[in-house]
């Protein structure tokens, strides 16, 4: 009997690959996984057949699926995991067609929505909800946006580029005042060749919404899931670490709305964020073409996104367990949530009773599984001995290359 096509999560070398790839595998498809770096602890995943590196940020893995292309019996079904490759595919869309498929709307309705000058720019013709935002090109624009911002404000790219990411960790940087913006743009001006301000949304971590959902061809949702946040890290502008499936009939519809308005096609997510002052919610930025950190929150909700991409776009009956039923599920990365209550609890906002209580009910874990365990050993075991280590960074590596010459990365297979 021949097997599914594959699944090729492109991006291994994070939690979402992680995640996507035990996801899809656990439903019979079998998996390759490309990564840059096959030594990260989520590469140490059993749920791929074959492990591939090569950088999801660059060009190296398109000309890693070119080569590989022509070896497939049956198109495979592209699944990128960072934004940088959700861009690289749609732009090389002519070249990987004809071996791959993947769930992508038109090329300028990705650019649109992948970069955050773009895209703030159609939601504020659109009259989308959105916070004040200006957009820095310049020392002069910066000055004039201090001058006309609310404080605190946020301070971030329009895309985490590979320059951005080589210089700090930090999504976003969050400013108290005018001078610490100024001194802010004046450190990270040369990250990215535009930067973007933003007034900050006032209200907990609990009022970050998550909508995620996978469109087909004609726009039409046909899986969704809304979620938000109870703590993140790093605090305040961090990523999620523990949040809880929710009803939010308004992010919803806005949500759908959106994707609707600018006929998309595939996985889409968005972040909204509810004022503690007007009620109000906010849009904080979309997601598009990949599934997220969140994404795993709604397959352990019995609504199955993932696999509802796959099976649309490979022509299989799509599974029937598509419609949220509001059950509660969390989800946990239980180191980051470690650090992120410590954090709290050192601030005096949060008990070992609170954080039992908040974490009661938990159906999965981002990294932990039974059936998989060596990821989570390497992700708790190289942070421990990190910490002992005075912050030097340890490797952690399934298989050490024997002997030999060096390999082209693009040709480094790994199998499993």
């Amino acid at each position: 009997m021949e097997h599914k096509p594959y699944a090729i999560v492109i991006g291994l070398d994070c939690i979402t690959g992680l995640q996507t790839a035990r996801i899809l595998a656990k439903r019979g498809v079998p998996v390759i996984g490309i990564a840059r770096d096959l030594d990260h602890y989520c590469c140490q995943t059993n749920a791929c057949v074959q492990k591939y590196a090569a950088d999801a940020k660059t060009e190296g893995f398109i000309e890693l699926l070119v080569s590989l292309g022509p070896s497939f019996a049956q198109k495979p079904v592209l699944v990128p995991c960072t934004d940088m490759s959700v861009l690289l595919i749609s732009r090389y869309r002519g070249w990987l067609s004809k071996w791959y498929r993947f769930g992508l709307p038109d090329e300028q309705v990705v650019e649109t929505l992948l970069d955050k000058i773009a895209f703030y720019t159609y939601a504020a013709q659109a009259g989308l909800p959105i916070p004040a935002t200006f957009f820095l090109r310049s020392r002069a624009d910066a000055e004039q946006a201090a001058g006309s911002l609310s404080y605190p404000c946020i301070l971030k790219p329009p895309m985490k580029s590979p320059k951005w990411e080589a210089n700090t960790n930090k999504k976003v940087f969050k400013l108290e005042s005018r001078e610490e913006f100024l001194a802010c743009y004046d450190r990270c001006k040369d990250w990215a060749d535009i930067l973007m301000v933003q007034d900050w949304i006032e209200g907990p971590e609990a009022n970050l919404y998550s909508f995620n959902g996978y469109f087909d061809a004609q726009s039409q949702p046909l899986v969704t899931f809304i979620a938000r946040k109870i703590r993140q890290w790093p605090p305040e502008t961090g990523t999620s670490c523990l949040g809880e499936e929710v009803r939010n009939d308004e992010v919803l519809e806005a949500s759908i709305s959106l994707f609707r308005n600018a006929r998309f096609q595939g996985l889409g997510y968005v972040e909204m964020k509810r004022d503690e002052r007007t009620g109000r919610h906010y849009i904080i930025e979309p997601n598009i073409g990949r599934p997220t950190g969140r994404s795993a929150i709604a397959e352990f909700g019995g609504v199955e996104l993932v696999y509802t991409m796959y099976c649309d776009l490979t022509g299989l009956p799509l599974p029937e367990n598509r419609v949220q039923q509001y059950r509660g599920t969390k989800w946990i990365y239980l180191r980051r949530d470690l650090q992120s209550a410590y954090y709290y609890w050192r601030k005096g906002q949060l008990s070992l009773g609170g954080w039992l209580r908040s974490i009661w009910g938990i159906r999965q874990d981002a990294v932990f599984s039974w059936t998989d365990l060596r990821p989570f050993l390497a992700d708790f075991g190289g942070s421990t001995l990190t910490a002992l280590a005075g912050g030097r960074r340890k490797r952690w590596t399934a298989n050490a290359s024997a002997g030999g010459s060096e390999v082209n990365p693009l040709l480094r297979e790994s199998k499993y």
